[in-house]
């Protein structure tokens, strides 16, 4: 394995080193991903079952933020949990472009890679073959073992770039479409907690003003006057 990427030249240099950061990155993506970590089983419902008891407190958010990203983009609703819905809406909306920035750390740079890495061969291809020319001006075509590995250098450069640019793509496509699937599950689960402020915020006037209502009619027969008796003729 060495002598083939030591045939490919120096044009291999920077193909290993875009391997070697591409697989860094693949491993701290499927590390970061894990569904568990972003989407923990039950959290929606536990932080739902909290706003409906009103058993919040500035501890209980500061630990669902740093819980996980779903954590964080519901933690962003209940700190203006007591602002009308458009604000709580936009407050989300605003949180989960940073949650989302956070999931696809590093996908652009993998994406890149993908890209780069038979451009990079492709280079290493015409450095090979500069060479192969190069010996044949100079000794002519006489030395086949010139020639050879020119070409030789040509070809590993070639499938260098394309065995790290092929799972890179593959990788990057994989990761995209999974961050897509964790933002619509984020987004139910936000619209759920949503639903219950809002539910939770119309309940509130009510209980305070059933007994309001109540003590209007007792008020009211406090108020009126006694009537007369009626006169017999």
């Amino acid at each position: 394995m060495f002598e083939i990427l030591k045939a490919g030249g120096w044009g291999m240099l920077p193909i290993l080193l875009c391997s070697a950061v591409g697989l860094a990155i693949v491993l701290e993506r499927f590390w970061t991903l894990r569904r568990g970590a972003v989407l923990p089983p039950g959290l929606g419902d536990q932080v739902r079952g909290w706003a409906r008891s009103h058993a919040l407190d500035p501890a209980h958010i500061e630990a669902l933020r740093d819980n996980s990203p779903l954590g964080e983009l519901l933690a962003a609703a209940l700190d203006v949990r007591d602002r009308p819905r458009a604000e709580i809406k936009e407050r989300i909306e605003d949180t989960g472009r940073h949650v989302v920035h956070e999931l696809e750390r590093y996908l652009n740079t993998l994406g890149t890679i993908a890209l780069i890495g038979p451009l990079l061969g492709l280079l290493g291809t015409v450095f090979g073959l500069i060479r192969m020319f190069l010996a044949v001006m100079v000794s002519g075509v006489g030395d086949p073992m010139k020639m050879a590995g020119g070409i030789g250098e040509a070809l590993v450069c070639t499938a260098a770039g394309l065995v790290v640019a092929i799972p890179a793509y593959v990788l990057h496509r994989y990761f995209r479409s999974r961050v897509a699937g964790y933002v619509v599950a984020m987004e139910k689960q936000a619209t759920a907690l949503l639903d219950e402020l809002s539910a939770g915020r119309q309940q509130v006037p009510l209980a305070e003003a059933a007994p309001k209502a109540a003590a209007k009619p007792a008020a009211a027969a406090q108020r009126a006057p006694a009537r007369a008796p009626a006169r017999v003729s």
